[in-house]
This record gives structure tokens, C-alpha cells and sequence, in this order.
């Protein structure tokens, strides 16, 4: 997270993934000696920084990365360049201190690695190199050079040995035959064959083969890892996901600035709406505005979501916590901002209007418009996890609003609406439908209105609510909100169940493309 400092990463992480078993301060005291070993001592109170925000330099990123990973000492760890971004003397301190940390805590260590110093490369126990989707040795690295000095590509002196070897298999920039009438192979070519020929026929190749068998034989059993209880990972998670929020400008505070200006807007273009012919239409149309422009400003804080969401997704896949920790602690940390942005922004706009003054209304008001918020950052997470491009989100999560708005039964009434689809379908399940109704009921009860300019005639709540704006009133106003509560559920045990279906369909997704594939391949090679 860019908000956090990397003494807060470390900490955060170390009290969710050490078991429960540990105290506070032994899992703090193992991450500042894992920050020891990565030298991040220096950079401990700098933010991380991203998008929007300087912080620490991208190989202490990569150095706080290997921190996360390494604080429950992993059985086995999978580590993507390690050494990239970092300067020669940076990579081989940071391999040397994983090179120890495995051999003291008997991990097994898989790196991919980019250009490596030969003092880094000396490091590894095995290697594995592979080029054209062909292995050309997997073995012992100490005696790779050997192998290819045997096959006419000895490593120069001075030179090292894993340039070397990429150098001799890299057939990128080979070009073809100038004359262009014959196909010659390419010298990388000719590379290749040759040593994946040779190392097929290889003792090195018979060693591999027969540990594999000895491996494939051997009595299998699950290796666990204890992990933090439930209730500890959901109050650190929630307290993290609270200072990020707390932090991050875009995600709350700018649009509760926007709201207060739109706000006092909207209060002064309504001020002291009366109790005229025409106050009638001037309340619903402020309460249609109000109850929208929260929702459908629920998007500006889009782009931090889904920064949050590549966070959770990482973390839930290392096996930190779950889906359901995650949508309990993220709803516990957003309430109090949604809270804030619904309640400031309502009053100011409230009492501008001159909408009843009583403080039970305001209450009932307030309510519907937090729970407005609630919903509608549901429905967003669930965009999220479908959409996750953060612009494509955007327009998906507007579009969506908007079908929901025009089917609230403002624009149109709802016995105006097409049966088919808008009214039995939509307009049911339509959020604004029950926040709209909610407002009327709550606004117009005990309501009395002129009916004429001489003020002679007077038109009641009853009447306003049912023959104006079409409202159900077979129940309370208590009902619709509860509805709304009950869609803020829903949408969240949405969000859990399209992750779990999504977990199970990506592989079978996979497959079927990798079956294509193949297929296509064949097909290309006959």
C-alpha cells in the first residue's frame, strides 16, 4: 500500500500471517530482524509512495516484497528477479541473506533471475536454463560450464558464466541469410540443438530423471502453516485498510469535498423550498438529486478500490487470509467515512431545502443516504473483481448506476414503465427505487400543502405521495430501508461468491486455452 511506511507493512504483515501463538512483540521482533537482513533499517519510516506519491526507490520495493514473504520462514519460496532494480553489490547482499535464511530454516528456494553477477550466480545450488521451450541443462550450476565447454562453448576467461550462457542460447537478434533464397540456420540455432541434444543424453539428465522418481515415490503428506486467528487478521486488516483510507486523499476526503460544494449548491438553488404549489416537485427533485449524487460519485474513489483489490489479491493467493476477512475488515474501516460523507453533505443540503425540521426525519434521511453509500461500494467491489482495469471499471460502474436511476420511478412513473424487463426486472432491484420511496414517505408524512397561488386549497401527504409520485404505501418507510440494508448483504456475499466461482473457472479457462493452443501448434508443425 503506497500510504504506508515500511515499518507499518512489515508490521501489519507480520501480525497476520505469524500464528497467534507468538506475541505482539516476538512478531515484531521478528519483522525488524527480517528488515535487518534486507537493510531496510534506513527506510523504515518512508511511505512507500505509488501512483501519485514519491517513496522509497523500486529495489527497496523489491527488498520489502522479499520482507512480506520471508517473515514465516515459507517451506517453499518462489521468488520472480529478485536481483532486478538493484545494483550488483544491493543483489548479492540480498541473495546471500535468503542463501542463509534457507539453509538455517531448510527452505527450498525457486528465483528467476536477470543477468546475475557471477558472485550472485555461485550462489545457486541448481539451475535450470531454458530457451525455445527446450531444456538445455538442469543440473547442478557449479558444473554448467563444464557441460557446454564439453559441446564446443567454453566460457571465456573473465567472463560471466551465466552472460555467457544466455549469450550462446539468445537467437533474437540473430538475423537470415542476406541472399535470402535458402534458409540458413541461425548460429543460436545450431546452439541449441547441439545442447539440448546432448544434455537429453547427459548423466546430468539420467541424475535429474532419477531424483524425480525418487521424489514421485516418496510418501506424501500436506505441510500447514499456522497462520493468525480470524478475529486478529480481521482487526489488523481493518485498521491497515482505516489508515489507508485515512491517507489516501482520493479515496474519501475529495469527495466529501465535492459533496459539501454540491451540497451548499443544491441548498441554495432549493433554499426554503415553502410549502407552495410547486414545493411538491422542488423536494423530490432535491431528494432524486441527493440520493444520486452520493451513489454515482461512488466512482471517484474507483482507482484506489482497485489498487486495494491488486493488494487483497496477492495476499489472498500467498494464502494471508480470505475472501470473507477481507469484506468484513473493508467494510469495517470505509463505515465511518461513508458515515461522514453522507451525513455532512445531507444536512448542509437538508436544512438549506427547509425540509422538515424534525430530527427524527433527519435521522430516517441520513440513514437511507449511508446506506446508499454502503450499497453502492458493494457493487463497485463486485465491479472490481469482473472488471478490473480501473477506466473500464469506471464506465461499467456508471453505466450500471444509470440503468438503476432511470427505473427509480422519478424519470418516469412507475406504472409508466415498460412491463417487460424495466418494471418487473430492473425497476425492482433497482437500489433508487427503495431510497426514493424511503424519502417520499419520510418527507411527506404529516406534510401539508398548498394546492392553489391563493393558498385556499390544501393537498395532503396521502394524496402527494400516492397520485403525484405513484408510491407504494402497503409499507412503512422502515421496510424500504431495511431492503436497502438487506442489498448491502447481498452485494457483499456477492462479491464472495464471484471470487470463489471466478477461482474455479480460471483453471478450467486456462485449459481449454492451453488445449487450443497445442492444438493450433500441431496443426501449424503438420
Amino acid at each position: 500500500m503506497a500510504t504506508l511506511t515500511v515499518r507499518e507493512a512489515i508490521y501489519y504483515s507480520a501480525q497476520i500471517q505469524l500464528p497467534d501463538t507468538m506475541t505482539v512483540a516476538n512478531k515484531l521482533a521478528r519483522a525488524e530482524d527480517t528488515v535487518r537482513e534486507m537493510g531496510l533499517t534506513s527506510a523504515l519510516d518512508t511511505r512507500i509512495g505509488g501512483r501519485s506519491s514519491k517513496g522509497i526507490s523500486g529495489g527497496q520495493q523489491k527488498r520489502l516484497s522479499i520482507c512480506l514473504e520471508i517473515l514465516t520462514r515459507p517451506r517453499l519460496l518462489f521468488l520472480d528477479e529478485p536481483t532486478s532494480g538493484l545494483d550488483s553489490a544491493a543483489s548479492f547482499h540480498v541473495m546471500s541473506r535468503i542463501t542463509d535464511l534457507a539453509a538455517r530454516e531448510g527452505m527450498t528456494v525457486i528465483a528467476v533471475v536477470h543477468q546475475p553477477c557471477s558472485e550472485v550466480f555461485e550462489l545457486f545450488h541448481g539451475l535450470c536454463l531454458l530457451a525455445a521451450g527446450s531444456t538445455i541443462f538442469f543440473g547442478p550450476a557449479s558444473t554448467a560450464a563444464e557441460f557446454f565447454a564439453s559441446n564446443g562453448y567454453p566460457c571465456p576467461p573473465m567472463r560471466n558464466p551465466s552472460d555467457h550462457f544466455l549469450r550462446t542460447v539468445n537467437k533474437d537478434f540473430d538475423k537470415e541469410s542476406e541472399e535470402k533464397l535458402q534458409y540458413e540456420p541461425a548460429v543460436a540455432d545450431e546452439a541449441i540443438d547441439i545442447l539440448v541434444n546432448s544434455y537429453k543424453s547427459s548423466d546430468t539428465s539420467e541424475v535429474a530423471k532419477q531424483e524425480m522418481r525418487q521424489i514421485n515415490d516418496m510418501d506424501r503428506r500436506m505441510i500447514g502453516r499456522n497462520r493468525a486467528g480470524f478475529v486478529t487478521k480481521t482487526l489488523v486488516l481493518t485498521r491497515r485498510s482505516f489508515v489507508n483510507m485515512y491517507r489516501d486523499i482520493g479515496y474519501y476526503w475529495l469527495r466529501l469535498a465535492i459533496y459539501v460544494a454540491i451540497s451548499l449548491s443544491l441548498g441554495m438553488i432549493f433554499y426554503n423550498v415553502g410549502y407552495g404549489p410547486d414545493s411538491a416537485r422542488s423536494r423530490s427533485s432535491m431528494l432524486m438529486f441527493i440520493g444520486t449524487l452520493l451513489t454515482f460519485m461512488a466512482i471517484g474513489g474507483f482507482p484506489s478500490f482497485v489498487e486495494d483489490m491488486k493488494i487483497f489479491g496477492r495476499e489472498r493467493l500467498n494464502g494471508h487470509y480470505g475472501v470473507v476477512t477481507f469484506v468484513i475488515s473493508n467494510t469495517l474501516s470505509s463505515t465511518p467515512y461513508l458515515l461522514l460523507i453522507a451525513v455532512v453533505p445531507g444536512a448542509i443540503a437538508y436544512y438549506l431545502t427547509g425540509l422538515q425540521k424534525q430530527i427524527d426525519h433527519f435521522i430516517y434521511f441520513a440513514l437511507v443516504l449511508c446506506s446508499c453509500t454502503m450499497l453502492v461500494e458493494g457493487l463497485m467491489m463486485i465491479v472490481a473483481t469482473i472488471v478490473p482495469d480501473f477506466l473500464m471499471g469506471i464506465i461499467t460502474g456508471a453505466g450500471i448506476q444509470g440503468i438503476m436511476m432511470l427505473n427509480s420511478g422519478f424519470f418516469q412513473l412507475p406504472n409508466n414503465l415498460p412491463k417487460i424487463v424495466w418494471k418487473y426486472l430492473i425497476y425492482y432491484i433497482s437500489f433508487h427505487k427503495y431510497a426514493l420511496q424511503g424519502f417520499y414517505k419520510n418527507e411527506f408524512s404529516g406534510l401539508v400543502l398548498q394546492n392553489d397561488l391563493e393558498g385556499h386549497k390544501t393537498i395532503t401527504n396521502e394524496k402527494v405521495i400516492v397520485e403525484l409520485f405513484q408510491v407504494e404505501t402497503g409499507h412503512s418507510k422502515w421496510v424500504d430501508l431495511a431492503i436497502l440494508c438487506g442489498m448491502i448483504v447481498i452485494y457483499r456475499l456477492l462479491f464472495v461468491v464471484i471470487i470463489k466461482v471466478l477461482d474455479m473457472a480460471k483453471p478450467m479457462l486456462k485449459g481449454v486455452t492451453l488445449r487450443c493452443y497445442t492444438k493450433s501448434v500441431i496443426h501449424g508443425l503438420e
